[in-house]
């Protein structure tokens, strides 16, 4: 697999990333199975960057950022940062790299330790990496990533439950800038909030990525959302990336069939610009036993068999950075 070609050098390389997850199954949990949760992902992110990364609920979009940060060791494939290998990184090379790659995860309140205040949340970071051992600096700087939020520093001494979901996401995006990231994952961190609430902490990462330059890797199921933030969109479906292409052109002119489907669904403040909704048949199928050749083809309402059942789809460049896995598309 080719990772999308950028003019400079990427930030953030994928390459043929893997990660299947052996489980039990059977009466007596005598069976084993594999799940392929991520097969094969490949993409690059420049920096600076936004790259959205959707797909249905269980297409590995989660694991995948997960596998990049290697809080989920990758069956296989590699992961770049610049010119290092985050996938052999030893434990002291990543631990420096846990300073430049960071999350914000999707529910703010497991997120966060309940027993913990919110000065410690943050701060315990600046202990960790050794960035600040003064405990009247440490709480200055606390204070500091706090208003930075928008929050207020006086907040510092109180408890997560004490404040609202968009607070508490706040508190998080916080925690994750502690240390001065190059790269932060947003692992599905507005799905949880309301809508109102998700608009300001969008508007928030906007303002924190011009202000300190940061990439973002946007974890979601919500198209709308990845629209709004988004430079470019990777689409995922069981596992594998789809299509790839900046936000503009995916959501004028997707490719790939899937990607159709997803964005007829998606509701248009014009009535009469509304959208044929394509119906797709069956269920997606378990990533336990993907189906051969193009995993979407026993829902595919263009497929032709015997060639989409039969041979897998590699992502290729069809325009100007538009690549898309689909045998009658590229």
């Amino acid at each position: 697999m080719n990772p999308v070609q950028d003019t400079k050098a990427p930030l953030l390389r994928v390459v043929d990333l893997v990660k299947d997850f052996a489980v039990k199954r059977g009466r007596f949990s005598q069976e084993s199975a594999t799940v392929h949760a991520v097969d094969r992902v490949g993409f690059e992110v420049g920096v600076g960057e936004t790259l959205g990364i959707v797909g249905e609920s269980g297409c590995g979009k989660s694991t995948t950022g997960r596998c990049i940060l290697r809080l989920t060791e990758p069956t296989s494939g590699e992961v770049w940062l610049e010119s290092t290998n985050v996938t052999t990184a030893d434990p002291k090379t990543l631990r420096g790299l846990r300073r430049q790659m960071q999350i914000v995860f999707q529910d703010p309140f497991a997120s966060l330790n309940p027993r913990m205040t919110v000065g410690d949340i943050v701060g315990e970071a600046l202990i960790i990496h050794g960035l600040e051992d003064s405990p009247q600096r440490r709480r200055e700087r606390v204070a500091d990533l706090l208003k930075t939020v928008g929050l207020n520093a006086d907040h510092m001494d109180r408890y997560p439950h004490e404040f609202s979901g968009g607070q508490r996401q706040r508190v998080g995006i916080a925690r994750a800038l502690a240390v001065q990231p190059r790269v932060v994952v947003c692992d599905e961190s507005v799905s949880a909030l309301d809508v109102s609430v998700q608009a300001q902490v969008i508007n928030l990462l906007q303002d924190l990525q011009e202000q300190y330059g940061l990439t973002y890797l946007f974890i979601a199921h919500d198209l709308s959302v990845v629209e709004h933030i988004s430079d470019r969109v990777a689409v995922m479906y069981l596992g594998r990336v789809v299509e790839i292409a900046s936000a503009r052109a995916l959501y004028a002119s997707p490719l790939h069939p899937y990607t159709e489907a997803l964005l007829s669904a998606v509701p248009v403040p014009d009535p009469k610009a509304a959208r044929k909704r394509i119906m797709l048949s069956g269920e997606v199928p378990s990533a336990m036993n993907p189906p051969t050749g193009c995993h979407f083809h026993p829902r595919c309402p263009v497929r032709q068999l015997p060639l989409c059942a039969n041979e897998r789809p590699e992502l290729k460049t069809v325009a100007d950075g538009h690549q898309v896995a689909c045998h009658l598309r590229s």
